[in-house]
């Protein structure tokens, strides 16, 4: 979900040629988590989501790191209670909570009796060391509205909302206030965040009108959720960017997949690049509704993108998942142009290869085929006429080997199956195979198939004696 709204934020930059800005949100130091901001700086990079500004690449509207702007909010939250938008409050928060719970209308939240305070009165008691906290002033009648490019014209009356902390009695912002200040400063134009903020945007705007501040546009996104009832959350456990790339998603792949997570381009074109969605990306074409985040379509998406991939990358990606699978020496090219066409993800090559390393247990009822009308009984038969053939064989290319079993098939008035399947089951140990019989043999080489053809034959003739 936050890199779907990073991502909708890029493009909606990008595709007015404006400026995208990252700002490290920190002020809420309980949740802060070691490493975090890092890793988006980390996220950041392997996505391609360039910004033009950010705490690593700094530029006119600095410092972007909110832990090292309080002075900033300090000074613009005395401006707010200067021009009414809000008061000091002096209540310890076991006050707070009492009067929450004695509160008539408790959904109304915290009704604070410091509000009566003169001004003067309020900068005696700072100036005396009292502890205080900056809250907003809310008017208790009248409307306020919004619009939103998503869900249209938003109105609440003004009754119904809380008067929330603005500035801590530790110098910190909220997130409510601090963002509001910041977007300002930043010259920010368009405001992109969950539609779970679209209950909290009229208090932004009161901020907003009490500054004389121009409103920026907003866009509220709809949850991505993991199905009908759940939203997607990493704390419940849901994959996030980094577990997906883990997995063996691409990263164009997951940047296509998720801008579709709540918006539609025209046509039925799905597969795009970051700089088709530059172009072609308008958030007036955003859903209202919750988009579901379908693994099934996400790894069809990988699997267009490898499939459409340049060999030479294909290969730098998937020779790590070959080399822990495979240890002796082989021609790896012709077994990646085997699976690449096969895979949705990188995770799944050594399932796909991994009977190269070894034969892996397997029951010889897998020799009985339908269509094939082979069973264990009559590929016991044909293994044993086949061996010496292959034995024989000097040229153990596949189209030389193809030609050989196809000969061998006539000659015995079999059908080519009917001998293909023995053999290709005899030197792999498995139903599914990215290649033919005669493929994997010349991969294999004349010394390992025979002896895994040996080997086969051994087994069936011990599991039907």
């Amino acid at each position: 979900g936050n890199l779907r709204t990073a991502l909708y934020e890029y493009l909606i930059a990008k595709h007015d040629h404006g400026d995208f800005i990252l700002r490290i949100e920190d002020t809420d130091q309980e949740r802060e988590v070691e490493g975090a901001v890092d890793m988006i700086y980390k996220v950041m990079d392997q996505t391609g989501l360039g910004y033009d500004e950010g705490p690593n690449k700094p530029g006119e509207v600095g410092p972007y790191v909110q832990s090292e702007r309080l002075a900033i909010y300090k000074e613009y939250a005395d401006k707010l209670v200067e021009l009414g938008g809000a008061h000091y409050c002096f209540c310890d928060e076991e006050t707070i909570n009492k009067a929450k719970e004695e509160s008539d209308n408790e959904e109304l939240g915290y009704i604070d009796p410091c509000k009566h305070l003169s001004l003067e009165e309020a900068k005696q008691r700072i100036a005396n060391g009292e502890k205080y906290v900056v809250r907003q002033t809310i008017p208790s009648t009248g409307i306020t509205s919004f619009e939103d490019e998503v869900y249209g014209h938003i109105e609440v009356e003004n009754a119904g909302l809380a008067e929330g902390v603005l500035l801590k009695s530790d110098g910190y912002p909220t997130y409510n206030f601090a963002n509001i200040v910041d977007d300002h400063l930043m010259n920010i134009t368009h405001v992109v965040r969950g539609n779970e903020y679209l209950s909290s945007t009229p208090k932004y705007n009161l901020i907003y009108q009490a500054f004389g501040w121009d409103v920026p546009s907003y866009i509220h996104c709809p949850p991505v959720m993991k199905d009908e009832k759940h939203k997607l959350s990493k704390r419940n456990g849901d994959a996030s960017y980094q577990d997906l790339i883990n997995k063996g998603f691409l990263n164009e792949a997951i940047l296509n997949y998720i801008a579709l997570l709540g918006w539609s381009p025209e046509g039925e074109q799905e597969i795009f690049s970051l700089k088709e969605l530059e172009e072609i990306f308008d958030y007036k074409h955003m859903s209202k509704t919750p988009a579901v985040f379908d693994m099934n379509k996400i790894k069809w998406m990988n699997g267009e993108y490898i499939k459409a991939m340049d060999f030479d990358r294909f290969k730098e990606l998937a020779m790590p998942y070959v080399t822990e699978t495979i240890h002796r020496e082989m021609d790896f090219d012709k077994i990646l142009s085997m699976v690449k066409t096969r895979i949705e993800l990188f995770t799944e090559i050594p399932g796909h290869i991994d009977f190269f390393e070894a034969v892996p247990e397997y029951d010889v009822e897998m020799y009985k085929h339908k269509k094939m009308k082979t069973t264990p009984e009559t590929s016991l038969t044909v293994l044993k006429e086949i061996y010496p053939v292959i034995e024989a064989q000097e040229d153990f290319t596949n189209d030389a080997l193809y030609e050989m079993l196809v000969s061998f098939a006539k000659g015995h008035e079999y059908k080519n199956g009917y001998v293909m399947w023995p053999v290709r089951t005899a030197v792999s140990g498995k139903q599914m195979t990215p290649g033919g019989a005669t493929e994997l043999m010349e991969l294999l080489g004349k010394e390992e198939s025979l002896k895994r053809i040996n080997d086969a034959i051994a087994k069936l003739e011990a599991a039907l004696a």
